[in-house]
């Protein structure tokens, strides 16, 4: 049995649906208890004052939804300030707490517990012997990774891993330290996230990024928002939302299962809305495809369009089709080869609903469609994304204001660091330009991406695990693969501001290094340094830290890389240590290496920053035709085999990727439970399982072995018959490592077959 991830309840846990507006007060009220239990009850309204705002103030560690473009003065959400608070906490976990527990004990520890021990103080060193972590001065921890990877036969022994968190200077260093060390393993959470997004976007646009800002969110006349939990992932998209209501633009929610944000909201910062209770709706038309129905769903739409052009010509814009797109007479014979009958059998929508839904695209000028995980995290992501782009191009919403393909990111600089450079699959044309202004010599192959880093861990093949951020060891798929994947490393490393289970699952040797947090001040000896950021929608801006470090041991993120690089680098020209005086110098160097950098410095400085220019927004396609490709990849069956459902792994609420702040999911009714399975209510009577049973759940891999998670209890809720979900990152023991996508390589989280039956 795995320790338990979230706190222990206080009190029995229950389950009752919720018909509230999405954030008001239920989350002013939240915000309150997070504040009073961080301690943050001064601490925190001064750091919130600070949050996204422009020149003095820190970029929100959450989310990457882009900041307010009129400077709104209180551009925040409930899970941004709890995430602040939880980083700003005056916990500290010293020498003195690693002497009293060996890490066989906080093995047993659940993963609230860990991270709830407060902020890490200094770096520490894992002892075998008495098996606890011990004190290490900083250039002795730097000197035991350099000689480890100097040790190793081939640079490819080692994986270099970066979360969302890490900012544009410190992510350019990472990439040009693993790059000049010698090898192109730079997984990244991409891999396990939107992966198929950038791969699919390349391959119809071009581009591996959306297309669309916030002003285009303001001008378009329709929004079809897919696979996301709004409400809780991407907060301060509610304010969006509700100002496209008010001026009466649709919008349409695609989601097995309907979520707080797609019924109405009360936005914090409008004062008189909250005084009056007054909500306003955030949806016009909700759609609850089954997972992994949505291709089928769009080609549906697709084909009404097409339909619709027979007798209306102006259903499609066939001048923007005939002079930017490639393969429009191919995909509109696929379409019309579909049969209606398969469509509704493959969505699980019926023929009337994907009609509504055509009506709304075909009537608005302007649209935008907007996906997150519950799109990408598919066997077919690459296919559903690039039919997203697909029935875009039907009617040339694409190069105009407020039309495009919109991607909700996720942690705060996730789509940063793949601009800067980290990519296990990078292209010639980069590594030709970063070797030539950085005077190194790049490897050309392909490195590992996060599968292929813990197969070959797990194989020894890869011997030194670093991890920049994040919590590696719970993220990813196949628990207890993963697990045995790190153990057998000969060296784990892992960067981090709070205690968690990464630390705890580590290998024969291994190094705790804390760093600062984004809130805090980073001083270095040119001063109060800045770190730069790119939002959802490609604008970069800066983060300057406002708050006192938690401890005078803490390095930022680019003076311990370039620690690390010169241990290990010891001949190496690259100037690390002149790098890390100045984050302005990194940034020049950015702006002779990557493209849409150029003249950073000043252009960071501007009202906002800067957008990173998007070639497809002004119609250049950088594809083998130079046009926008249409996709003609055929429906997959999505259709669970008789007796099995497709489960969907998700996050709650009170939840920010695998942090848990509490065992509660205000927007779906559950208080005090974390070990649960939402299912249909009719799929339960054929199971004989009442509302709160216990129930077994087997996942079956492709390889045929099976994995199990028993004594959940059994929800009922609305979501389609042979759908399924819960939480993760208890539920990731039911993903195998081999269950991925052959399109993107990504982890099948959302689509994992299972049998659930009633527990004995």
């Amino acid at each position: 049995m795995e320790p338990r991830v979230g706190p222990v309840p206080t009190e029995e846990p229950h389950f009752r649906p919720y018909h509230h507006p999405a954030a008001g007060w239920g989350a002013a009220k939240s915000v309150t208890r997070v504040l009073a239990r961080e301690r943050a009850l001064v601490d925190g309204p001064r750091a919130i004052m600070r949050m996204n705002h422009e020149r003095t103030g820190f970029d929100c560690p959450g989310c990457a939804w882009p900041d307010d473009i009129k400077g709104l003065h209180l551009d925040i959400c409930e899970n941004g300030i709890k995430h602040v608070t939880w980083e700003m906490t005056p916990k500290r976990v010293g020498r003195e707490f690693f002497a009293g527990h060996t890490v066989a004990e906080l093995f047993g520890w659940s993963d609230f517990d860990l991270e709830d021990q407060g902020r890490l103080t200094e770096p520490m060193v894992y002892d075998p012997e008495s098996d606890h972590y011990v004190p290490i001065g900083w250039q002795d921890a730097f000197e035991l990774v350099g000689r480890t990877l100097r040790e190793l036969d081939d640079p490819n022994q080692a994986s270099f891993y970066t979360s969302g968190r890490l900012g544009n200077e410190a992510t350019f260093l990472y990439q040009l330290f693993a790059r000049e060390y010698g090898t192109n393993n730079l997984p990244d959470c991409s891999n396990m996230c939107h992966e198929a997004s950038g791969r699919a976007l390349q391959a119809s646009l071009g581009t591996g990024k959306g297309t669309v800002d916030l002003k285009d969110w303001e001008a378009t006349d329709a929004l079809f928002i897919m696979g996301v939990n709004a409400a809780s992932n991407a907060p301060r998209m509610l304010t969006a939302l509700a100002e496209a209501y008010r001026r009466g633009a649709q919008i349409v929610h695609i989601n097995p299962l309907v979520e707080a944000a797609a019924t109405c909201t009360i936005v914090p910062h409008d004062f008189m809305d909250m005084a009056l209770f007054k909500t306003t709706r955030t949806s016009t038309l909700n759609i609850q495809p089954r997972i992994g129905g949505d291709m089928a769903l769009l080609r549906g739409v697709a084909k009404a369009v097409l339909e619709q052009a027979k007798h209306d010509p102006k259903a499609l814009d066939q001048e923007f089709i005939d002079r930017h797109t490639a393969y429009f007479d191919e995909y509109r014979e696929v379409c019309e080869e579909t049969p209606w009958e398969e469509i509704e059998r493959q969505s699980a929508v019926s023929q009337a609903d994907i009609l509504k839904m055509a009506r709304i695209y075909g009537d608005a000028d302007r649209s935008i469609i907007s996906w997150c995980l519950g799109v990408s995290q598919h066997e077919h992501g690459v296919d559903t994304v690039r039919e997203i782009v697909n029935l875009l191009l039907l009617r040339g919403n694409l190069g105009r204001e407020g039309a495009g393909p919109s991607p909700v990111r996720g942690h705060s600089n996730v789509q940063g660091n793949r601009t800067c450079g980290i990519d296990h699959r990078p292209t010639e044309a980069f590594l030709a330009r970063l070797a030539e202004v950085c005077g190194i010599d790049p490897p050309r192959e392909h490195g590992l991406d996060t599968v292929g880093t813990i197969q070959a861990m797990h194989r020894g093949d890869v011997k030194v695990f670093v991890g920049m951020g994040g919590n590696f060891a719970l993220a990813a798929p196949d628990t207890p693969y993963t697990y045995d994947a790190l153990r057998a490393c000969d060296l784990t490393v892992q960067v981090s501001t709070k205690l968690n289970r990464s630390h705890v699952v580590h290998g024969r040797r291994a190094l705790i290094l804390p760093c600062l947090g984004r809130t805090e001040k980073d001083h270095q000896r040119g001063g109060i340094q800045s770190t730069s950021v790119e939002d959802s929608m490609s604008m970069v801006h800066l983060s300057i830290g406002m708050k006192r470090p938690a401890s005078r041991h803490l390095l930022s993120e680019p003076a311990i890389i370039a620690g690390m690089a010169r241990a290990t680098l010891r001949e190496s020209d690259t100037p690390w240590e002149w790098y890390v005086e100045d984050y302005d110098r990194i940034r020049d160097t950015m702006a002779q290496a990557l493209d849409g950098f150029e003249d950073c410095n000043r252009r960071v400085r501007l009202p906002l920053g800067f957008r990173i220019k998007q070639p497809a927004r002004e119609l250049v396609f950088l594809t083998g035709t130079g046009l926008a490709e249409f996709s003609t990849a055929p429906l997959p069956d999505v259709v669970p085999a008789a007796g099995t459902l497709a489960l969907q792994t998700m996050r709650s609420h009170d939840q920010w990727n695998t942090t848990i702040y509490s065992d509660d999911d205000r927007y779906r009714g559950v208080k005090g439970l974390r070990t649960l399975v939402f299912m249909n209510k009719d799929d339960m009577r054929e199971r004989g399982v009442g509302e709160f049973d216990p129930v077994d759940i087997t996942a079956t891999a492709k390889d045929g072995s099976r994995r199990h998670l028993d004594g959940y209890l059994a929800i009922p809720y609305d979501i389609p018959r042979g759908c399924a979900a819960g939480y993760m990152p208890e539920m990731n023991v039911l993903c195998a490592i081999g269950d991925y996508s052959v399109q993107s390589d990504q982890p099948l989280m959302k689509h994992v077959k299972v049998t659930i039956t009633r527990a004995a």
